[in-house]
């Protein structure tokens, strides 16, 4: 029987999409087990984010809402995990593999002794064994691996597992347990510059327009704009592009960067490399637009456009209006 524990991120009190994948994913360990779900929710002003989470038929939500964790540091978050996890008899810690679970259980891990399974695409129970399913080699490889520590800590990929949907039934609400680290005496949150942009996160968007080397110049990229809202879509970008300055790095899109399963990926001038599919190769449809016959990008596009993409854009975003006003 596993137990599991699901970290949640909440971010201005309201509960991150990528929560619900993680979820998803703890439901699939504990249910074969016989073991029960149960989620963690930390932060400040989190009431109505709780009453979300009590819906998902958790056997319990311990909650932790506190002004000193009203900004995210790893030094106060980490300690009430790994006291969470231990007060409750947890078998396995998971949380959303984001920016925010790659910083916090690594730390969670090591309070706990316990191994972690990192950027995890799928998990199976065979026999009581607890086996995960992580790519390796930019995604060319998928490795297996059991981690044999009493406790066991995972990050999972938000593109990799449908998100959980409600449940029946309400969740015991109680308190998360307190656990005081002398690092997070000497630590204080200051603040934190988060882009605003009337676009969906990139890694919540239902349709993703990338650009790539191809756009040549951070003056073209405006070249997308119309195509990105029409389609209500975010902007993400290959690595050469950020690379080259023509974007910021948090739109990159890839191994390095976010990876991203939207709906609808159209990937212009962008020739593939194996670190950029391995980081959108799980879109439910791919589209690429690209004048070189031969790049990979193709292998992995559902339909391609072999074209000018400064020709190529415009027309399609000229089409696309002319449908949309048609209704």
């Amino acid at each position: 029987m596993a137990n599991v524990l699901c970290v949640s991120e909440i971010q201005d009190g309201k509960v991150k999409k990528g929560t619900y994948s993680a979820l998803a994913c703890a439901r699939q360990i504990a249910g074969p087990t016989g073991g029960s779900v149960s989620i963690l929710a930390l932060g400040a002003g989190i009431g109505s984010a709780v009453e979300e989470l009590e819906g998902y038929g958790a056997a319990k939500v311990y909650v932790r809402d506190d002004g000193t964790l009203g900004g995210y540091l790893a030094e106060r978050y980490a300690p009430i995990v790994a006291a969470t996890a231990k007060a409750g008899g947890h078998d396995v810690v998971v949380s959303v593999a984001s920016a925010y679970g790659k910083d916090l259980m690594p730390r969670v891990a090591a309070r706990l002794g316990a191994g972690l399974a990192s950027d995890v695409s799928s998990v199976q129970v065979d026999g009581g064994k607890i086996l995960f399913r992580r790519p390796l080699y930019a995604g060319n490889v998928l490795g297996t691996l059991a981690i044999k520590t009493p406790i066991a800590c995972a990050t999972v990929r938000q593109s990799e597992f449908e998100p959980a949907q409600p449940a029946a039934g309400s969740s015991q609400v109680v308190d998360a347990p307190t656990d005081g680290s002398p690092a997070a005496e000497r630590v204080q949150f200051l603040g934190v510059e988060i882009a605003k942009s009337e676009r969906p996160e990139l890694t919540d968007a239902r349709v993703v327009v990338a650009g790539g080397r191809g756009m040549k110049s951070a003056e073209n990229f405006k070249l997308l704009d119309p195509l990105i809202d029409l389609l209500g879509g975010a902007m993400g970008a290959s690595r050469a592009a950020v690379d080259a300055g023509f974007v910021p790095n948090d739109l990159q899109v890839g191994q390095t960067g976010k990876v991203v399963a939207p709906e609808l990926y159209i990937a212009v001038g962008i020739s593939g490399a194996i670190q950029h599919i391995a980081g959108m190769k799980s879109s439910k449809v791919i589209v690429a637009i690209n004048k070189d016959p031969e790049a990979p990008i193709f292998q992995v596009a559902d339909y391609g456009l072999v074209a000018d993409l400064f020709k190529a854009v415009p027309e399609l975003t000229e089409e696309l209006r002319k449908l949309k006003a048609q209704g």
